[in-house]
């Protein structure tokens, strides 16, 4: 299989200019039309200018745009990996376990706890070189959504797909998502490990702070990052197609506060370090800077190692739709008009 990428993927920017030349020529036509209703009769018009074509200049301008775009995809230079090669790099294995409960749905932490954790694990990524990582969700059950991985374009793919409904079961069960965690690192492999867990930290489930013990008698370093305040917020929720909060039995708006004291529990016993997250930052900034102290050991992956430019296909199509749209005239050819090709006679 072959890996495609797009060398200046930016460059991708320029086809939106596209759909506003469109506009400007649709108002353009619409303009020159109702010019011509105020210049006179639309059929004496008609008659004085035989040769003028309504399809044509349409028919051309689509030539122009689709060249346009053409222009553009190549000018961003699409590739495609031709070799796969086993390469040494130096790294870490980081798995992050990311709370998916609806309590991770609270908007102490703005625009929402989960919401806001997902944008700052999308922005560790683009932080990682030569890292390999991978991503658990879990509520009352663990997933693992992402397996170990050095592609990091796959993982903030994967990372943009995780809402609360992904987990069937509610509940947090963070020790489960420490075990599962520990599974999923490369076996037998040498690079140093540790486990991230993006939690509100009420967890109903397991015991956590064990879980995170063995994972410590591993070799495995685990944190914890703390998403919410501790006053706590409600959780929104659609009742009856209206806006409303989490209830319990009595009616009673359910309230989620962060739970520090569980979560300092875990990282100690994880020998890691708890961060709690506010409204300014996530925390994960201060976990990466944990995370570049640890000792790079020399992992083994697998890259491409050779891409092949196509750029010159796209800019081939481009030229001869710039030729086919030259040819074209914008008026009626009078020698063509006497031409009927559905002629019987």
């Amino acid at each position: 299989m072959e890996m495609f990428r797009f060398a200046h993927i930016e460059f991708l920017w320029g086809l939106l200019i596209i759909p506003l030349l469109a506009l400007f020529f649709i108002w353009a036509r619409i303009a020159r039309k109702r010019a011509l209703k105020r210049f006179g009769n639309q059929q004496t018009i008609k008659d004085l200018m035989p040769f003028v074509s309504k399809s044509r200049p349409v028919f051309k301008f689509f030539l122009l745009m689709l060249a346009l775009a053409f222009f553009i995809v190549g000018a961003a230079r699409p590739q495609f990996g031709s070799k796969l090669k086993k390469v040494q790099r130096e790294g870490i294995e980081l798995i992050i376990a990311l709370d998916v409960s609806n309590s991770m749905m609270a908007e102490d932490i703005q625009p929402n706890r989960l919401e806001r954790a997902k944008r700052a694990i999308s922005r560790l990524v683009d932080r990682l070189k030569d890292d390999k990582i991978g991503l658990i969700v879990f509520a009352g059950e663990a997933y693992t959504q992402l397996p170990i991985t050095s592609d990091y374009n796959s993982a903030k793919l994967f990372l943009e797909a995780v809402n609360t409904q992904i987990v069937p079961r509610q509940g947090t069960a963070i020790g489960s998502a420490i075990n599962m965690a520990m599974r999923s690192f490369t076996p037998e492999g040498n690079a140093n490990k540790a486990i991230v867990i993006i939690t509100d930290g009420e967890n109903h489930e397991d015991d956590p702070v064990t879980a995170a013990q063995e994972a410590a008698k591993n070799g495995i370093i685990v944190h914890t990052i703390g998403m919410g305040l501790p006053q706590g917020s409600p959780i929104p929720v659609l009742r009856n197609g209206q806006n409303d909060y989490l209830r319990d039995n009595d009616g009673n708006v359910v309230v989620t506060k962060l739970d520090e004291t569980t979560l300092e529990e875990i990282a100690a016993a994880g020998n890691g370090i708890y961060v709690r997250a506010n409204n300014a930052q996530v925390g994960l900034n201060a976990l990466f800077d944990e995370i570049n102290k640890m000792e790079k050991e020399e992992m083994e992956t697998l890259v491409y190692s050779e891409y092949d430019d196509q750029f010159q296909y796209f800019f081939a199509i481009g030229l001869f739709l710039l030729l086919f749209e030259f040819v074209i005239l914008e008026r009626k050819n009078k020698y063509l008009m006497k031409v009927n090709l559905f002629s019987t006679k």
